[in-house]
């Protein structure tokens, strides 16, 4: 029995080794860009948390700043502090105070939650992507051993 090999078999081979060449270049060449993007993230990370640090510090520096003013002005202009409405208002703003910084810690317990959950999903994603690969790999492969097989039969044929 003679083993029969096409010039275009050949071919079909020498060419789906530069196609694999060219699948392993293409990857590599992205991962080295989400590496090298993944490299930066650190220092994008510091510097956002830098600058909202400045930023609070600043608020609370603005804050002080314009209390100190509207108590030397109070204390200048001969007018009493204590005023039927101030122990209310103090309430009430104690009141707000303690609203706003229940919303800001359920906010971020929310937003801790989503994070968490994105991050799930995107492992469950990639063992998603994992398996139809790997699907898709043994359907390809059988897909060609049965072309293979079917043209061994046919050029055996001739």
């Amino acid at each position: 029995m003679v083993d029969y090999k096409s010039k275009d078999d050949k071919t079909n081979t020498a060419r789906s080794g530069e196609v694999i060449n060219l699948y392993d270049d293409i990857t590599e060449n992205y991962i080295r860009i989400v590496d090298e993007l993944t490299k930066a993230q650190p220092q994008y990370t510091q510097s956002i948390t830098n600058l909202q640090l400045d930023y609070a510090a600043a608020v609370k520096n603005t804050i002080q700043n314009i209390v100190s003013a509207q108590k030397i002005l109070a204390s200048n202009g001969n007018l009493p502090m204590k005023t039927p409405y101030t122990d209310e208002f103090v309430k009430q703003s104690n009141e707000i105070s303690n609203n706003v910084i229940r919303a800001v810690e359920i906010n971020n317990q929310l937003s801790i939650s989503a994070l968490h959950a994105a991050s799930e999903n995107y492992r469950t994603f990639n063992r998603t992507f994992d398996s139809v690969t790997e699907f898709t790999t043994s359907a390809a492969k059988a897909w060609n051993s049965f072309l293979t097989a079917q043209q061994q039969q046919f050029f055996h044929n001739q």
